[in-house]
């Protein structure tokens, strides 16, 4: 078990596994499941994938700003390197992929069940008829701009706030901030986002 546990990858692959495990377990005894292959099963193949890169890209967000940023200034001066040149930039990889991989999944998701016109539409298309559609298109609406920010305005400033590329310390000093501001942003858009996705799938 210790050689499992004190490698990530084989964990990860020790978590496929079980979940693989549980899978038959449960098809075994109820007799029914999805049929493999099948449409429904592929899109909750998808789901299951979208939550998972959600769970990534949202958990470590909440991360950054209710863990690392706040206590920053706590942490002394000669053990920031660490944080900035280690921990930082590990982090920040997971953080815009997993972001990426959850738009990915989540549009790939609405294509395959038939509403992605729909709700990005916010229901327009049906002459915004199906509540569903627009609390759908809502959080997806949120979680595009979530995702916009990570790529297009984050990931580039906090390069510049960490060394990644060359900048002056004034350069840092206001790409830090403004790298903080949209984490901030993305922070408080991620609670309506997350009401808005469970909503669509439990209210209407």
């Amino acid at each position: 078990m210790s050689s499992i546990l004190s490698n990530l990858r084989n964990t990860v692959i020790a978590g496929i596994v079980l979940t693989v495990i549980m899978v038959l377990i449960v098809a075994g005894i109820t007799g029914g499941g999805f049929e493999v292959g099948g449409h429904a099963y592929g899109a909750f193949i998808m789901r299951w994938l979208h939550v998972l890169s959600g769970v990534m890209w949202i958990g470590l967000l909440w991360y950054f700003n209710f863990v690392q940023i706040p206590n920053m200034p706590n942490i002394p001066d000669e053990q920031k390197p660490a944080i900035g040149k280690v921990i930082a930039p590990a982090a920040l990889w997971w953080f815009r992929w997993g972001a990426m991989a959850t738009i990915v999944t989540g549009l790939l998701l609405a294509w395959m069940n038939g509403y992605i016109g729909d709700a990005l539409t916010l229901g327009a298309m049906n002459g915004f008829a199906v509540d569903k559609s627009l609390a759908i298109g809502i959080g997806m609406w949120l979680g595009i701009i979530m995702w916009f920010n990570v790529w297009f305005v984050i990931w580039p400033n906090q390069k510049k706030a960490l060394g990644l590329v060359e900048a002056d310390a004034e350069t840092k000093t206001a790409s830090a901030r403004t790298a903080m501001l949209f984490s901030r942003t993305n922070t408080m858009l991620s609670i309506p986002m997350l009401y808005a996705m469970v909503s669509a799938q439990n209210l209407f």
